[in-house]
């Protein structure tokens, strides 16, 4: 399913212009606060008009100022999760999730309730009030009655802003099912570079109310000079591998990809499964020759593929390492004294403890990089 945006809207002394198509399975919209991403959810959702242009989901279009077409949000067919769960305090969670339903005309309703209290983990919660459950709970509780309207579009708006890095951790696996278990697509709002790495299969992103760069996650990510100032330090490149096997001795992994095998601590996995790698610049090691007596255990051989500039000391070197990009942020003193140049030979090299559960998980199916 295609969602493509072309619009202008004036909001008091802002202004937001966005132009951008995505068919990704999940599209998160990223960019700093203020940017525009809340606006442009509210846009599409058809909460608020734009000045101009054209907003269409799967071929249907939603709103078209030329032509005078506008579709009002109750006829939209888009599921809603906002920061906050907004559930009833004085309905049960089951009660809750069926309320989503109302919405949705019987003829329509694809959701069955069963399948969704499964997807989400929520059977044991069906009896509670929202007083009762916790800030994870609320939010799996607020996600499965948005799919229970049967949407054609979910648009999440920061639904982990709210939330400790526990609670995060215990949804994130959820978000990941919906995903990858449903064929609804998902647009996905965020300021985290660890949330979009992780979840995102195309990324829009915004500074100053403009898209200043869309695509595929891999692309965007590598992008460091795009991302803001206090996330830069997490990006770097975004690899499709797999689990080659499990080193139990060592509480290791070994994971697969073009670039080669690489070695993380332990992963609850099953052999075969894909899982998304994030290989922040900031942990990556430049080598002109092929190192030993090394601690670090990932050694990657590549051929420097560009030199961008960083800020104040720092350049940031990009690797190819059999068609997969590595990104190194490295010192200009650096630089110099390993007489870097675009095609010179090198080994990108990274230590196993620098991954961890925010930059190791689930992969999306059927996209591995080998």
């Amino acid at each position: 399913m295609t969602v493509s945006v072309d619009i202008e809207q004036r909001l008091g002394a802002f202004g937001l212009e966005a132009d951008f198509t995505s068919s990704g399975r999940l599209t998160a919209l990223f960019g700093p606060s203020g940017s525009g991403k809340s606006s442009l959810i509210s846009l599409i959702a058809g909460l608020t008009r734009p000045g101009r242009g054209r907003i269409e989901v799967d071929g249907r279009v939603l709103v078209d100022t030329e032509a005078g077409v506008f579709v009002p949000k109750h006829k939209r067919r888009i599921g809603m999760v906002f920061q906050e769960a907004l559930l009833f305090p004085h309905m049960s969670v089951a009660h809750n999730l069926r309320y989503g339903r109302w919405f949705t005309p019987p003829a329509e309703r694809y959701a069955r309730m069963e399948a969704v209290v499964g997807l989400l983990g929520i059977g044991g919660l069906l009896d509670r009030r929202p007083g009762k459950l916790s800030g994870g709970e609320k939010q799996r509780v607020a996600i499965g009655r948005a799919l229970l309207a049967s949407p054609r579009l979910l648009l999440m708006d920061e639904p982990l802003a709210s939330l400790d890095d526990a609670r995060k951790a215990e949804i994130l696996p959820y978000i990941e099912r919906l995903r990858d278990e449903t064929k609804i697509p998902i647009v996905y709002v965020s300021h985290s570079v660890a949330e979009v790495a992780r979840l995102a299969s195309d990324v829009v992103m915004l500074s100053d109310g403009k898209v200043v760069a869309a695509g595929p996650t891999a692309e965007i990510m590598q992008r460091l000079d795009l991302l803001p100032a206090d996330e830069k330090g997490e990006g770097g490149a975004v690899l499709e591998t797999a689990v080659v096997r499990h080193d139990e001795a060592f509480g290791m992994t070994v994971l697969g990809s073009k670039a080669g095998e690489i070695r993380v601590p332990r992963v609850a996995m099953a052999v075969g499964a894909p899982v998304r790698l994030r290989v922040r610049a900031r942990d990556v090691m430049v080598a002109t020759v092929e190192p030993t007596g090394l601690s670090a255990l990932n050694v990657l051989p590549g051929t420097v593929a560009a030199i961008d500039p960083g800020e104040g000391a720092a350049v940031v070197v990009r690797i190819d390492c059999n068609g997969v990009a590595v990104m190194a942020r490295i010192t200009r003193q650096s630089r110099q004294a390993l007489e870097l140049a675009v095609g010179r030979p090198v080994f990108a090299v990274v230590k196993t403890v620098s991954f961890d559960p925010a930059t190791t998980a689930a992969g999306p199916r059927g996209e591995i990089d080998g």
